[in-house]
């Protein structure tokens, strides 16, 4: 089964020195389900012919905003709303979870209540998850027919299903606690106030449900339901 990533932002040079590109990351937490992939770096204007040059999708995290003006997010959201219609797998996490509820009629602001950074217990449908967030941004608005899965008291779309064949997450399975660490000594000093970077390090080494989430991210991929 060939999955397309579609890369919406690039690792700061730390991380790509010590652990490699948004990519890799997913394919290391995928392993075992015996997908092929290909990279698609849409940030660098690098797309695919259309939904069904791939059996199933992943749009990854990103530095960037949604609703931001680059030239690459009008025709990301096209081959989003292309994929929806056709019944495609698409998983997002973190901006890919954003970019989807944008492009399917929903909203997305930086959030006044500020930043989720590191492991973070998120509770729902299918019982409680913990996962390591790195977001300002959130979906603020729902789309028609979004479902939603999971919640934390900071924010309250952090799941979200549409149809049974697209599944979107708000924290990042594919970050361990090194992926973390390095954010934390790279993008945080300046941006995240000092108290929610201190808070993230005391909790580098809280365990973490990505396994769990792996499994569900790859059945999605396979056809169940999401």
């Amino acid at each position: 089964m060939k999955i397309g990533i579609l890369q919406t932002g690039h690792a700061p040079e730390k991380m790509l020195d010590d652990m490699g590109d948004y990519p890799g990351f997913f394919e290391q937490l995928l392993a075992g389900n015996d997908f092929t992939y290909e990279t698609y770096a849409v940030v660098d204007g690098i797309f695919p012919e259309g939904a069904r040059s791939c059996d199933g999708w992943i749009i990854t995290g990103s530095r960037h905003g949604a609703y931001e003006e680059h030239a690459w997010i009008p025709p990301l959201e096209d081959l989003i709303r292309q994929i929806y219609a056709e019944g495609v797998p698409l998983v997002g996490v973190c901006f890919g979870h954003q970019i989807i509820a944008q492009a399917l009629g929903g909203h997305v602001e930086k959030f006044s209540g500020g930043w989720s950074v590191g492991a973070t217990r998120y509770t729902g449908e299918a019982g409680s998850k913990t996962l390591n967030a790195w977001h300002q941004d959130q979906v603020t608005m729902l789309p028609p027919g979004a479902r939603v899965l999971a919640s934390s008291p900071f924010c309250q779309y952090a799941a979200l299903a549409y149809g049974d064949h697209v599944y979107t997450i708000q924290p990042h399975p594919e970050y361990g606690a090194r992926a973390i660490e390095i954010l934390l000594e790279t993008r945080a000093p300046g941006v995240v106030p000092a108290y929610l970077i201190e808070d993230a390090t005391q909790r580098l080494e809280t365990p973490t449900t990505e396994l769990d989430e792996a499994a569900r991210i790859a059945a999605v991929l396979k056809g169940t339901p999401a």
